[in-house]
């Protein structure tokens, strides 16, 4: 009797584990996490979605993100609370398994203004996870998911220029403004400006600078600056030299100018190329061609005056009696004749 109730009671025992228990927890290894852009440019949207490989009837995931280069936008999958750094999305099917869900995704918005190149991640972990029917729940994701992206701004390339004005005459300095240039350019910690040339057979070329304490430097020979680079990048960059270039011989040039990278084995940032014509001499001056319409009209030849040749008199010589003399004569006649009759009757 007593073996029959230890049986009985084994068998209760075994009975209680196997029917009374319908859930069992597995791990969630088919799970997947991807983002829609590995670079973020300041003010873009990038997306995180996380596919489960299994259908989820609940969930619970955290998704932290650096706040100084994301603002957290909006979820698809779950109610989100946002707590600045990580946001909690939670969800459960209350249909009772006709609503799970394959995946979920995420959004967040890069801040503007961001002027740097940012190596940041986004690390994901779970809990609370359970298929469709919650007949079966996953272990918790304790060790973070990581997925990396670069929050930076839309670099442009940096601009080289050497520019003058004139001619150039070999053996002669020639004044040249040096500059480089970008709207965004991308940042180095230590860049150098260097330059080479081409010439003709035994010619060379010096393109000589000034630095703050009045040394003058040869780029060609030495480059410019402090021999282990400085620091470009930024908003509208802009870097202004004025240089003296010197060919010793007639003859087509070229000078190559470089910015490259000391920290990446002088790698080559930017690069252009210069051709330059040197002359002999100057050029004659000749004048500049006159515009017929603005040409003077032709001076007419007036003859010189010879004082040993007659010349024709400006005004005609007066001849013959002057008509006033006979009348004034009449006038004082009569005068005299009304004078004596007065004198007579008296």
């Amino acid at each position: 009797m007593k073996k029959i109730i230890n049986i009985f009671s084994i068998l209760a025992v075994l009975s209680l584990i196997i029917f009374s228990t319908r859930t069992y927890a597995a791990s969630l290894d088919s799970i997947d996490i991807n983002t829609s852009k590995t670079i973020v440019r300041p003010g873009e949207e990038v997306e995180v979605t996380i596919n489960f490989g299994e259908d989820l009837g609940a969930y619970t995931f955290d998704i932290a993100y650096d706040d100084n280069l994301f603002e957290y936008a909006s979820v698809d999958g779950g109610t989100a609370n946002d707590t600045a750094d990580k946001v909690r999305v939670t969800y459960y099917d209350a249909t009772g398994g006709t609503n799970p869900r394959a995946n979920m995704s995420i959004k967040f918005n890069a801040k503007t203004g961001i002027t740097t190149s940012n190596p940041t991640e986004f690390t994901i972990t779970a809990e609370g996870l359970a298929n469709s029917d919650a007949s079966v729940t996953y272990d918790d994701i304790t060790t973070p998911i990581v997925k990396n992206v670069t929050v930076e701004p839309e670099y442009q390339d940096y601009e080289l220029k050497l520019e003058y004005t004139g001619e150039i005459v070999k053996g002669e300095e020639k004044e040249m403004t040096l500059s480089y240039s970008s709207a965004m350019g991308r940042y180095y910690n230590h860049a150098r400006l260097v330059a080479e040339y081409t010439a003709p057979t035994g010619a060379t070329v010096q393109l000589l600078a000034n630095d703050e304490n009045d040394l003058e430097h040869d780029i060609i020979q030495s480059g410019w600056g402090d021999a282990q680079g400085f620091a470009i990048g930024g908003k509208d960059v802009m870097q202004i030299l004025q240089t003296r270039a010197m060919f010793s011989e007639q003859g087509n040039y070229t000078i190559t100018l470089k910015l490259i990278d000391r920290d990446n084995s002088d790698s080559v940032i930017a690069e252009k190329e210069f051709n330059f014509a040197v002359l002999e001499e100057h050029s004659p001056v000749t004048p500049p061609a006159q515009d017929p319409d603005e040409q003077e009209p032709p001076v007419e030849n007036t003859p010189t005056e010879n004082p040993s040749e007659e010349t024709e008199p400006t005004t005609l010589p007066k001849t013959g009696s002057n008509i006033y003399i006979p009348i004034v004569a009449v006038l004082v006649g009569l005068v005299g004749i009304s004078a004596y009759s007065i004198t007579k009757k008296k």
